[in-house]
C-alpha cells in the first residue's frame, strides 16, 4: 500500500503532465483519487469540520477522497498540495465528509461528477482504490467542436487508427457525450453511465475525462494517449488527409492477435 506522500507525489506529477501536454490550460480540470484507507495523513491538511456531499455516496462510507480545489491550478498540486488539495473522510451513509484544506479551498467544481463516478464504480467492482482525471487537451477539445466526430463509432474509428498503442489502451473505445452543461446534474449522470463500459469519455467542447483503478498517473497516461491519437488526427486534417492511417484490416488483424473484440473495424 503506498503511504500519503508516495500517493501525494503522483497526483502532483499528474497534474504536472497535465500542464506540459496543454491539457489544463490556468485552473482547468481536476483530478480526485478513492482511497479505502489513508496511511500516514500529516499535519499540513487543516481539519475544517463537517461538510454536506452534493451526491450521495454510501459505497464510499468511511474511505477518503483527496480532490483538487476548485480554482486551484494542477500544475501547482505537486510543490504545494497543501492549498491545491482537499482531503475528505467519507461518513457512514456518505451524505457527509469531514474535510481537511486550506481555509479558502473548496473541493473542484466537478465534484459531484467525481463523487457520482467513484460511488458507481466502487459499489459495482469492491475498489479500495480509483482515480478520476478531467482534462482540457487542446487537440481532443478541438475536435469535439467538430460533426464528423460528434458520434461515437466515427469518433474512435478516426482516432485509434494512428498507434497501434492506442486501441490497447482503449480496447472499448473511448465514449463520446453532447455537450452538457459543466457541473450539471445531467453530466454527472450520463458519465456514470458511459464510465461503466469505457475507462475515457469525452465531454464534447469541453474536454475528456479518465478513470483508472491503478494510480492516478496511469489516469493521466490515458489522457496523454488520446490526446496523441487527436493530434495526429489534426495533423492529416490540416495535410488535407493524405493516408487513412493503419488500415482496417490491420487494425483488424491486431485486434485478433491481443484478443480485442471491438465494433469499430
Amino acid at each position: 500500500m503506498q503511504n500519503f506522500k508516495e500517493i501525494l507525489w503522483e497526483i502532483g506529477d499528474a497534474g504536472r503532465r497535465m500542464m506540459q501536454i496543454n491539457a489544463a490550460e490556468g485552473a482547468a480540470g481536476n483530478i480526485s483519487v478513492f482511497l479505502r484507507s489513508l496511511p500516514n495523513m500529516d499535519n499540513r491538511f487543516l481539519q475544517r469540520g463537517i461538510i454536506n456531499l452534493p451526491v450521495k455516496t454510501p459505497a464510499l462510507s468511511d474511505g477518503w477522497l483527496i480532490v483538487s480545489g476548485s480554482g486551484c491550478r494542477l500544475r501547482d498540486i505537486a510543490n504545494n498540495p497543501d492549498i491545491t488539495l482537499c482531503l475528505l473522510h467519507i461518513q457512514e451513509g456518505g451524505e457527509f465528509a469531514e474535510i481537511y484544506a486550506a481555509a479558502d479551498i473548496q473541493p473542484t467544481s466537478e465534484f459531484n461528477t467525481h463523487l457520482a463516478i467513484h460511488n458507481e464504480q466502487v459499489a459495482r467492482r469492491s475498489l479500495s482504490h480509483h482515480a478520476i482525471i478531467h482534462a482540457q487537451p487542446l487537440y481532443l477539445t478541438y475536435l469535439s467542436h467538430l460533426e464528423r466526430y460528434s458520434e461515437t463509432i466515427a469518433f474512435n474509428r478516426r482516432l485509434l487508427r494512428w498507434q497501434p498503442e492506442t486501441i490497447l489502451e482503449f480496447p472499448e473505445g473511448i465514449g463520446v457525450l453532447p455537450f452538457l452543461i459543466p457541473s450539471s446534474a445531467e453530466l454527472a449522470e450520463n458519465t456514470v453511465e458511459l464510465l461503466r463500459s469505457h475507462r475515457a469519455v469525452i465531454w464534447r467542447r469541453h474536454g475528456i475525462v479518465t478513470r483508472a483503478d491503478t494510480s492516478v498517473r496511469k489516469a493521466g497516461d490515458l489522457v496523454e494517449y488520446a490526446e496523441t491519437a487527436a493530434h495526429y488526427e489534426y495533423l492529416n486534417l490540416i495535410a488535407g488527409e493524405p493516408t487513412v492511417g493503419i488500415s482496417d484490416f490491420e487494425l483488424h488483424l491486431m485486434c485478433e492477435r491481443f484478443g480485442i473484440k471491438q465494433p469499430f473495424f
